[in-house]
């Protein structure tokens, strides 16, 4: 029911009668006969039951990515720790995790937190990737060197940090594409700053090979800790030299001045010391692009992540 929506969660009367709707078509709708599994591959916290019901007593698989108590409690600070809305989220995490058969995280920083969350036993791991068929090597050192930062404008990101990265070295241009929470710190950013608000996903791979280098994540939360972000997976899968913070997630990837620069989280001066090192140094960028992209085929390709997919529901089977 969410197919049509580009902000896909509202509330209202409208709402629940289409939820309502989706219900019956779910339950009047008989499984495949060969189907061995079903996944819930996103964030579905809410549509674990509907998913029972769907699955017909076949095993269950939760991919969930994220706790809603860890994102709107601690990370985007929506909800106070202590308030009865953090508690009601920390119970729904516990009881989806719950109801699957596997839970699958996507880093071992992931994994250790969901299992501890929820009492778990183990929770096997597979990366997030990227899709091979948009995110193809072909970056090169461009003319002008431009830093360039994708997603949500969220805590996690840590684009305060790009900001003032970015007035510490004027002399270079960054690039910021998206919108969301903490749009409004762009309201006086640096004069070589620009923002784009929204841009196609499938325009994605072109903006990552134009650049001069991509920025992961640079937020200094437990979240921020524990994930490797899509922009990652797809700067490295372009072969493009990638900064990005220096946590646990990150080395299960990546090594610094290796396959990619890791800085400090919150630093903006190492973060403006490193895009300067990659503006000055073409070589330096070819030697992390290269690196990166055999780091992306090694652990996180379609290929290697089918395997541990399959790996993971034939074992479940």
């Amino acid at each position: 029911m969410w197919d049509d929506d580009r902000h896909a969660w509202g509330a209202g009367p409208a709402r629940a009668l289409r939820l309502a709707a989706a219900e019956v078509r779910l339950l009047a709708r008989h499984a495949p006969g060969d189907v061995g599994a079903f996944i819930v591959g996103y964030p579905g916290h809410f549509d674990l039951p509907a998913a029972r019901r769907a699955a017909r007593g076949r095993p269950l698989i939760f991919n969930p990515l994220v706790s809603l108590a860890d994102t709107l409690v601690a990370d985007r600070a929506r909800f106070r720790p202590d308030s009865l809305a953090a508690r009601a989220l920390e119970t729904i995490d516990r009881h989806a995790f719950r109801a699957a058969d596997v839970v699958v995280a996507d880093t071992e920083a992931d994994a250790d937190f969901f299992g501890g969350l929820a009492g778990l036993g183990e929770v096997p791991v597979c990366f997030v990737g990227a899709e091979d068929r948009l995110f193809r090597p072909g970056w090169s050192p461009p003319e002008r060197f431009v830093a360039l930062f994708v997603g949500k404008l969220i805590p996690l990101q840590g684009v305060e940090t790009i900001l003032a990265a970015a007035g510490e070295a004027p002399e270079i241009d960054f690039r910021v594409i998206g919108s969301g929470q903490l749009e409004g710190l762009l309201a006086g950013r640096p004069p070589n700053v620009e923002h784009v608000p929204w841009i196609e996903y499938e325009r994605l791979p072109d903006e990552i090979r134009r650049a001069g280098c991509s920025l992961g994540i640079f937020g200094t939360s437990g979240k921020a800790q524990r994930v490797i972000p899509n922009k990652a997976f797809q700067a490295i899968a372009c072969a493009a030299p990638l900064i990005t913070a220096d946590t646990p997630a990150a080395r299960e990837l990546l090594v610094d001045d290796e396959s990619a620069l890791l800085v400090p989280p919150g630093d903006a001066s190492a973060l403006a010391r490193a895009v300067r090192r990659l503006a000055a140094d073409a070589g330096l960028g070819r030697r992390l692009a290269a690196a990166g992209r055999a780091a992306y085929e090694r652990e996180a390709s379609e290929a290697v992540l089918g395997v541990r997919w399959r790996t993971i529901i034939e074992r479940l089977l």
